[in-house]
């Protein structure tokens, strides 16, 4: 329900609304204070991006492997599939400044890379 988090702040549930329980900051000045809590806010939200990037990543790397192992249209089909989630979370996260641009690069190389080792030469 409730997760512990830096500096004397909450997380209610999974939402990313940070609520301080005590003034453990440095800052006396009010807009400093609130500065602290958006760059709390900014933190957990690009976390949760970051986080979900390493997932569909994952994902994508057991398809490939799956399809290395049994190269099937279907397991080619499911890997086409993981790996268009996986893009698309990588430019979002690009686009919304969690990751920069070339970070998102490599990743979308390592992705594609992936697929050229796993494919059977003809």
């Amino acid at each position: 329900m409730f997760a512990k988090l830096s500096k004397g702040a909450i997380v209610i549930n999974a939402l990313n609304y940070v609520i301080s329980l005590k003034e453990s900051t440095v800052a006396n000045i009010k807009s400093a204070k609130k500065r602290i809590q958006i760059a709390e806010r900014n933190r957990l939200h690009n976390k949760s991006y970051k986080s979900a990037v390493k997932t569909l990543m994952k994902s994508y790397f057991e398809a490939v492997d799956a399809y290395k192992a049994n190269p099937t249209p279907e397991a080619l089909e499911t890997v086409n599939t993981k790996q268009s989630l996986a893009y698309s979370k990588i430019d979002r996260a690009v686009k919304r400044g969690v990751l920069h641009g070339n970070t998102g690069a490599r990743r979308k190389s390592r992705l594609a890379q992936a697929l050229k080792n796993a494919t059977p030469s003809s």
